[in-house]
């Protein structure tokens, strides 16, 4: 038989760590800290500014490029677009501060967070084919976009103090999901159902 008439096949094994824990903790941590603003705990400042563009921004598009890796769209999508959103945030924030652009009116606030709200509403169908801990996730951060729309096309403080603490659960719910596939991944088994 000729060699070059031979088929190989070659395992590749992914060695890669899972970035999802990166991901939602970074994610869930931010949207906390937010929204105990929200919730008016404490004023809009410095210091979620910074956890929105590095924490919540780049480290969860850190996270997106690593799922890319793995070859998992939905993780890639999720992760880059709401490190993205982080971003956009911040910006909307900081740039009218330094003379770059208009504050936004509360109608297009309002459309920017419902927007956020039918992007997510998307996603969550894709998690009905996931872990229930991720359809939480995905159900609170819905509902949090849609409240958040609401407090901001109608100027109500109560709903935004509803979203406020709405939102502080989502995170708490993304920050025990992606702690929770950490763990069960360290010790090798379900020590936190995800």
């Amino acid at each position: 038989m000729n060699d070059s008439n031979q088929v190989s096949a070659m395992t590749v094994r992914d060695t890669t760590a899972n970035p999802a824990p990166l991901g939602l903790s970074a994610f869930g941590l931010t949207t906390i800290l937010l929204n105990f603003h929200n919730a008016g705990f404490y004023p809009l400042d410095a210091m979620i500014l910074a956890m929105g563009i590095f924490y919540g921004g780049l480290a969860q598009v850190l996270a997106g490029i690593m799922e890319w890796r793995k070859g998992n769209s939905f993780g890639t999508t999720a992760f880059t677009s709401y490190g993205l959103f982080w971003l956009s945030l911040a910006g909307i924030l900081m740039l009218p501060a330094l003379g770059l652009g208009e504050r936004p009116g509360p109608f297009a606030m309002a459309t920017y967070l419902a927007m956020w709200g039918a992007f997510t509403a998307i996603l969550f169908v894709g998690t009905l084919r996931l872990s229930r801990g991720l359809q939480v996730v995905f159900a609170t951060l819905t509902l949090l976009f849609v409240l958040l729309a609401l407090a901001d096309g109608l100027d109500n403080q109560v709903l935004l103090r509803i979203a406020g603490y709405e939102g502080i659960a989502c995170g708490a719910i993304a920050v025990y999901v992606g702690l929770g596939q950490l763990l069960n991944e360290v010790y090798g088994r379900t020590v936190a159902p995800v």
